[in-house]
């Protein structure tokens, strides 16, 4: 089993930036590719971005490319999402997922309880 705990949401302007993180505990945390995703209310769960097990490899979500920064720290047992130039458009509530990786929510085994990011117009 893998604990995860987000953090750092809050509410921010338009062009802004916000950094969240996710800290893990119970097993190794390097054995998992991490994922960011985020979820508005009635619609799906979207990837956001994902990061490989030692953090050599990164993807993200055309929607966010160039806007936000996944890594990772395995020494702390942590994942962080940078986000800049925030819009409107990326309010939801963020969730990290620990697990086997790619783009969709199957890939995913564990998940955090999700935390909320507004960007205000």
């Amino acid at each position: 089993q893998v604990q995860l705990v987000e953090s750092g949401g809050g509410l921010v302007q338009a062009g802004g930036s916000l950094r969240v993180s996710c800290a893990a505990s119970g097993r190794t945390f390097s054995n998992y590719v991490m994922g960011w995703f985020r979820q508005v209310p009635g619609k799906e769960r979207e990837f956001v971005a994902a990061i490989s097990r030692i953090g050599g490899n990164t993807a993200y979500a055309d929607s966010v490319k160039g806007r936000f920064t996944i890594s990772r720290d395995n020494a702390k047992n942590t994942l962080y999402l940078q986000m800049n130039g925030l819009k409107p458009e990326d309010t939801a509530v963020y969730y990290c997922a620990a697990g086997g990786g790619g783009y969709s929510q199957r890939g995913y085994d564990y998940w955090g309880q999700g935390t909320q990011v507004t960007v205000s117009s």
